[in-house]
């Protein structure tokens, strides 16, 4: 970076997330100089950054000498002018267009031409932000998560006229500020916020179909599929008049492309005032700071009964949490006119999976196999499933303690479905080359806390599997979203991994 062993960043924005870009900065031995448009914004994060620092010494987190001169690499800008000298100035104000494009261009004025003027959007497309700029070539996305400090991953991304050595700068300068960069071209959603969408929308669409409550799909994706939050604790935590108007800005910036289309009801949440923890009530209440999160019913009472499963790849495991359950298997090739009837589906709802398997489909409940019965259960009736048969099937699968959620017929059950988009919006930045497959599971695990990235789970799962899942989806909803692109198709058909790169073509 630049001439100098200690780089010299400028940042523009003394907000949450400039305060923490600068002190990331300047904790990694940057000279740091910080302006905002409000010069008490500026004085107020310096001092909280050094509060920041100080703790993070009593803590032992870092030592005193570290931390004082962390707070001396830290200056006050008072005008633009004051980053004439900066190898770099990161933009950090709010998500206007129009007020980036002014910072930019009085960055243009003030500084050198070998200056790189990175901008911290997490949603803006960098190509048409430096095509306002008489040297694009030399803009570059630089993407923190929030809380900066905490966050170890940043987003490194190219506009079509970025040079490249912009972006190897920036990817050692985020090294020098202690973050995992990722290489990333100019998308919509850039990386991580794209593969975000396939979380919290799918979620949110599943609830607005009635197949689930909020606090049920919480659940199954803790206790199932292993992520640290259900999607509706997240959104709740993002904020809806954050996510939800980044959703439509993806959605616009993409064409309208179905795998982002904004949830309606996220919206009219938003418009309701339901934003989440910082308006005390979103998806939950929220009271001191504390969510309020409804007891989980008991289950009813196991009375016994008679149950047959249908033949397939996890019949074995469910047929043995029956007799374990001390219900009654029934083993006939055909189930007994008194038998309930267990399916287990990829992708297909219930009521669909049991007419075409010619099943009774009043006598009919299907279990999601995708992660093999374990963490939380999660069973679906068909459309004429009788009570009786939805309680007993409730009954048996929760005798040995396991947790049961029953939801209504959906195509996907809800991990299906979630996990499902997650893999598929992963697999599409995969094939646009928006970065690469080892890039994408990184900066979605480092930068959303998944338990998996997109492609890790298609291969934990099975590429095959999901493919099923989707094509199944598409099949039963006509909806484009769930179509399957040629990247997990052609890798499932060959039983390869999702992560596997084409070798270049040779002259």
């Amino acid at each position: 970076m630049g001439t100098s062993d200690t780089p010299t960043v400028g940042i523009v924005g003394a907000g949450a997330m400039g305060r923490g870009i600068a002190q990331v900065a300047a904790t990694g031995g940057c000279k740091v100089l910080l302006h905002d448009a409000r010069s008490d914004a500026t004085d107020e994060a310096l001092t909280f950054i050094g509060g920041m620092v100080d703790r993070a010494a009593e803590k032992e987190r870092m030592t005193v000498e570290a931390a004082e001169e962390a707070k001396r690499l830290l200056t006050k800008a008072e005008g633009i002018d004051a980053f004439a000298e900066c190898d770099v100035v990161i933009e950090a104000v709010s998500e206007d267009m129009g007020l980036k494009a002014k910072v930019f261009a009085a960055l243009e004025a003030a500084t050198d031409e070998a200056c790189i003027l990175a901008s911290n959007t997490s949603s803006l497309s960098i190509t048409r932000l430096a095509a306002a700029c008489s040297h694009p070539e030399r803009v570059a996305g630089f993407h923190f998560f929030n809380p900066v400090p905490l966050m170890p991953l940043v987003e490194v991304i190219a506009g079509v006229r970025t040079e490249p050595s912009v972006i190897d700068r920036l990817v050692e300068l985020g090294k020098v500020m202690g973050r995992t960069p990722v290489r990333v071209a100019d998308a919509p959603g850039f990386l991580v916020n794209q593969v975000g969408r396939g979380y919290t929308l799918e979620a949110t669409n599943l609830v607005a179909e009635g197949v689930a409550a909020f606090v049920d799909v919480d659940r199954i994706m803790r206790d199932a599929a292993g992520f640290r939050m259900g999607p509706f604790e997240l959104l709740d935590l993002t904020a809806l008049d954050v996510t939800h108007p980044a959703s439509i800005e993806i959605y616009e910036q993409s064409y309208h492309e179905p795998r982002f289309r904004p949830a309606m009801l996220m919206g009219q949440r938003m418009q309701a005032g339901l934003l989440g923890r910082k308006t005390k009530q979103g998806h939950y209440a929220y009271v001191d700071g504390k969510q309020q999160r409804p007891e989980e019913p008991e289950a009813p009472g196991f009375e016994g009964g008679t149950f047959w499963v249908e033949p397939g790849e996890d019949a074995a495991a469910l047929q043995e949490i029956v007799r374990a359950s001390g219900a009654e298997l029934d083993e006939g090739e055909r189930p007994a006119g008194d038998s309930i009837i267990l399916i287990a589906p990829l992708g297909l709802d219930a009521s669909t999976h049991a007419a075409r398997a010619g099943q009774d489909p009043e006598r009919t409940v299907a279990v999601d196999p995708l992660f093999g019965f374990k963490g939380r259960r999660t069973v679906m009736q068909t459309i004429v499933t009788r009570p009786e048969v939805m309680r007993k099937a409730h009954a048996m699968l929760a005798q040995d303690g396991m947790p049961v959620t029953p939801i209504k017929d959906s195509p996907g059950f809800v991990a299906q479905r979630i996990i499902a988009m997650i893999s598929a919006i992963g697999a599409s930045v995969a094939q646009n080359a928006i970065a690469t497959p080892e890039d994408i599971d990184r900066a979605v695990k480092l930068g959303l806390n998944y338990p998996n990235g997109p492609l890790e789970f298609a291969d934990t799962l099975g590429p095959a599997r999901i493919v099923q899942i989707l094509e199944g989806m598409s099949d039963c909803t006509g909806d484009p979203r769930y179509r399957t692109g040629p990247w997990l198709r052609r890798r499932a058909a060959l039983g390869v991994s999702a992560t596997t790169v084409e070798p270049a073509p040779r002259a």
